[in-house]
């Protein structure tokens, strides 16, 4: 198993050649600050995927293999501890035909059960919320929150039905850095084997500290992997996002992989070495605040500073209620976007970004898919109650979503073209997508593990 200090492959000038520009390890070398060990790390491996055939994105055939063959046999994520932290709390997830339902026992153990009544088959719970037990709306058979039988109405008409006989199928469940994940087969590996090295990257950012001050999902007319991969790299901002090329490092981006996990790390307040002109330090800072505020900058740069110290600077100001300790926190956590992705759909972000992200087939259509944002933020005192659940239909904008601040302007930009990519992979007369070598290493590590997992 490669851990996080392995050396880079012996240099070979052409794989190895990277946009113009200073690598994100010299930008680190500036910082204002110590930068934490693990944004040194670095991770490289050999991945076969550089072409990846079109079917997967549209065809339902294989679709219903990644159901079978995918989506029954690993670990997902599927709610925050935070919404079922009292007992009697419960949550929904559900993926394709399945449905689970999450619950904080009597005992404050958590569970997961397969969502449906053994009588005749309603789902049990439809939404999150707070109950004694698990109670069929139908005919009302009703579950203790250990998943025991505790009541048949009319039990003399059942005595086929033994309620010793009749507890709720399980579903294996776990937990890290303040995510519930379950997985449906009873066999396989751990969700600490499937994490990985993971948790020692996430040490320095305890998302476990924080809570769910957003959470919006937005259907999508797109396949999930399609929807998924636009946020894996860095690669589309020349063409998505060209406002912020004067404060984006887009083609300085490092990307790293792991066993299960992948990671991009995109600087920010460094112009894109896609500008014929270097910016100066004030056009960095407000192409960055225009995009991020919707305003100018209020804050002139002073000789002799950058605009990476001084962003960091106002994050620090903005903080310090919430992280004491943010005083000695670096540059490069409280400006770039540090994204990893957990095999297969989950995508925290490290640092002090508040974004995580969740996509997900919806029901079983190939052709349409959910993501989910949640903004999950720092605080002291009590813990504040997590937000519900904002759903946005297909076609509405993501400024319908007002909770998720500037950010929605980008997230439309981001999925504005995922319409016309799943139109076009349905018309294509060519075979196969084609991968970068570099910039779009997450999604072909994403692809090889799909393919071990489909073809074991």
């Amino acid at each position: 198993m490669s851990g996080p200090h392995d050396a880079l492959p012996e240099a070979d000038p052409e794989r190895d050649a990277l946009s113009p520009g200073d690598s994100y390890q010299q930008i680190l070398d500036r910082d204002s600050r110590e930068v934490p060990e693990v944004l040194r790390w670095r991770s490289a491996r050999e991945l076969p995927a550089i072409r990846v055939p079109i079917e997967r994105y549209v065809s339902r055939e294989f679709h219903d293999l990644e159901m079978e063959k995918l989506w029954g046999r690993v670990w997902q994520m599927a709610c925050r501890e935070e919404v079922v932290a009292e007992p009697g709390d419960h949550a929904v997830y559900e993926i394709g035909d399945r449905s689970v339902v999450v619950v904080r026992g009597e005992d404050r153990q958590l569970r997961a059960f397969h969502n449906v009544c053994l009588h005749r088959g309603r789902r049990l719970k439809d939404c999150p919320g707070r109950s004694a037990e698990l109670r069929c709306p139908f005919h009302g058979w009703s579950w203790n929150l250990d998943g025991s039988a505790r009541e048949i109405p009319c039990q003399w008409d059942f005595p086929h039905a033994k309620r010793e006989e009749f507890g709720l199928p399980e579903v294996r469940v776990g937990t890290w850095c303040g995510f519930v994940f379950i997985h449906f087969d009873a066999e396989g590996p751990s969700l600490e084997q499937h994490l990985g090295e993971l948790p020692r990257h996430f040490e320095t950012w305890p998302l476990e500290d924080r809570y769910t001050e957003a959470h919006v999902a937005h259907l999508m007319p797109c396949n999930w992997k399609v929807l998924q991969e636009a946020f894996m790299e860095a690669y589309h901002v020349i063409a998505t996002h060209p406002h912020l090329l004067f404060s984006l490092g887009d083609c300085n981006s490092q990307y790293d992989v792991w066993d299960t996990f992948s990671r991009a790390v995109t600087p920010q307040m460094v112009p894109s070495p896609h500008l014929d002109e270097r910016a100066s330090e004030q056009e960095m800072l407000d192409s960055f605040m225009l995009a991020s505020i919707e305003g100018p900058s209020p804050l002139p740069v002073p000789e002799g500073m950058t605009a990476r110290e001084i962003f960091a600077q106002m994050m620090r100001m903005n903080l310090q209620a919430s992280v004491p300790s943010v005083q000695r926190v670096s540059d490069a956590e409280l400006n770039d976007s540090i994204y990893y992705t957990l095999f297969p759909n989950f995508h925290p972000w490290g640092g002090y970004s508040r974004i995580t992200y969740r996509f997900r087939p919806y029901e079983h259509d190939p052709n349409r898919a959910v993501m989910e944002v949640l903004l999950l933020s720092p605080f002291r005192g009590s813990r504040p109650a997590p937000a519900s659940v904002h759903w946005l239909d297909i076609g509405e904008p993501w400024t319908n979503a007002p909770e998720l601040g500037a950010l929605a302007n980008i997230f439309d930009q981001d999925t504005f073209n995922l319409g016309n990519v799943q139109r076009g992979l349905r018309a294509a007369a060519h075979q196969h997508v084609t991968l970068a070598r570099y910039q779009e290493t997450k999604i072909r590590h994403f692809h090889t593990l799909l393919e071990k997992y489909l073809t074991a």
